[in-house]
């Protein structure tokens, strides 16, 4: 196991001088942020990425993400000129030295939360999510945490009307599409696709989600079989549908050597649908961290980890999920659950 943890690049708040310092972190997990979705990354942008982790003793083996353009979700326009950009793309990161890309196939919004600063009892503040506020809001007139300056209104709309009729079947034909034209690419430059699950994972705005739970990973899997088509183990993403049950997914993707990326984190249920992110500790919230790390490890898991997201605590203010303490916290508490399974196998 790799631990690591997610870098915005040169903009970042967090200094590559600061995660250094963090007990067993061997390198970030970043991306090329100043090019436009669906275009090439230059060289000399991955290269200068490569250079400043190098220069702090870590490495840059995981990119989050190379976004999928919206073209090739929907299978029209100019998907083939952006799916060869996508495969120039996977390698440039070969080459670079990078071994996993963790991505998304989620149409127009690739997370969703309804209150990035929710209130606990311990005066720490967390992203959260409640249906019922979702389902209130009107799509053509959405102002969502996180998203208001994504797309203007105007396009927000034209992405929507697009995928008015789109299906489960149709969103899922045009992966397996996109796929068998990059895995052989991945195959040839050393790079693992680790698609990243719905979050959270059920339909939101009539949009489909098609990568929610095990049936969706099996289907994915007979359709692409090779081994550097595999996932992004979310326990956050996954554990919001309550009936996934992550221990024995970990196990058993991990068994199969299909997880190559995962982000652990807790949440907190609040009902059937609505959660509260947490601390990492598994007694914070409603998952079994622990259990899962056993899961893990148990099944023959060697790829990448990240805390995923945080709290903000003790006074940060930082980009919300993403602070250094409570991210710096989770990534040790994980450190020492995977140090502790590992030496009593």
């Amino acid at each position: 196991m790799k631990m690591t943890f997610r870098w915005y690049g040169k903009n970042d708040c967090i200094s590559l001088q600061t995660i250094r310092q963090i007990p067993g972190m061997t390198g970030v997990v970043t991306a090329v942020y100043d090019t436009p979705v669906g275009e090439v990354w230059s060289n000399e942008s991955i290269l200068e990425l490569k250079k400043l982790c190098e220069e702090n003793g870590l490495e840059m083996e995981v990119i989050e993400s190379v976004p999928v353009h919206e073209d090739i979700k929907l299978g029209r326009g100019d998907r083939d000129r952006y799916i060869e950009n996508y495969c120039e793309n996977v390698r440039r990161l070969g080459k670079a030295g990078v071994k996993c890309i963790c991505y998304n196939f989620m149409p127009v919004f690739d997370w969703l939360r309804t209150n990035l600063h929710t209130p606990a009892a311990d005066g720490s503040n967390s992203l959260s999510y409640n249906h019922e506020e979702i389902m209130g809001l009107d799509p053509k007139r959405l102002s969502l945490p996180g998203w208001d300056e994504s797309y203007t209104a105007e396009e927000l709309t034209s992405l929507l009307e697009a995928y008015k009729d789109m299906t489960h079947e149709q969103l899922f034909e045009n992966l397996v599409y996109f796929l068998k034209k990059v895995i052989p690419v991945c195959v040839q430059y050393g790079v693992n696709m680790a698609i990243h699950p719905d979050d959270p994972p059920w339909d939101v705005f009539g949009l489909p989600r098609i990568i929610s739970n095990a049936a969706d990973y099996e289907r994915l899997f007979a359709a692409v079989p090779e081994n550097e088509n595999g996932i992004t183990f979310c326990t956050g993403s996954l554990g919001a549908g309550r009936e996934n049950d992550l221990i024995k997914m970990a196990y058993d993707y991990a068994k199969r050597g299909k997880i190559h990326f995962a982000h652990l984190r807790n949440i907190q249920y609040s009902n059937e649908l609505d959660f509260r992110e947490v601390g990492h500790y598994t007694a914070c919230g409603s998952l079994d961290i622990f259990g899962i790390v056993k899961a893990l490890v148990d099944g023959g898991f060697t790829g990448y980890v990240r805390p995923d997201h945080g709290r903000n605590i003790w006074g940060e203010d930082a980009k919300p999920g993403y602070g250094l303490y409570d991210r710096a916290l989770g990534a040790t508490y994980l450190n020492g659950l995977f140090e502790a399974v590992e030496k009593l196998r």
